[in-house]
């Protein structure tokens, strides 16, 4: 398991950033340690890891998903990864128009409206 945790930080680095990781590991504790090890493990180690299907399709299928499913609060991290996975704004919003159709326009609505608010914050940094 060492080396699907190595291999899941690296990925997790390359597609999250540095800062960002660096921060979720200063503030994790022994009691959601377990956690962290099995979403880097299983998350980042295997399936982001997988050569199966590009960064940018993972990128705008995570997307996707955390949209349909009305997980809001991972949306913009995800959006800020778009700069290392190589999803365009325009590969974003199809992923959201989707999420309407499929998933609900309600759904779609506030994940536009979080994209929108990230992507102006990158532009600033």
């Amino acid at each position: 398991m060492a080396e699907r945790f190595d291999e899941g930080m690296k990925v997790r680095r390359s597609v999250l950033g540095d800062a960002h990781v660096d921060r979720a590991e200063a503030a994790k504790t022994p009691f959601d340690e377990p956690f962290q090890t099995l979403i880097t493990e299983g998350a980042w180690g295997t399936v982001w890891a997988s050569d199966g299907i590009s960064p940018r399709d993972r990128s705008m299928l995570t997307l996707a998903l955390l949209a349909a499913l009305g997980n809001f609060e991972e949306i913009p991290m995800h959006i800020r990864a778009t700069a290392h996975t190589g999803a365009s704004k325009t590969d974003v919003l199809e992923a959201f128009q989707h999420v309407a159709i499929y998933a609900g326009v309600p759904r779609a609505n506030q994940a536009l409206k979080l994209a929108k608010q990230t992507y102006a914050e990158m532009e600033q940094d």
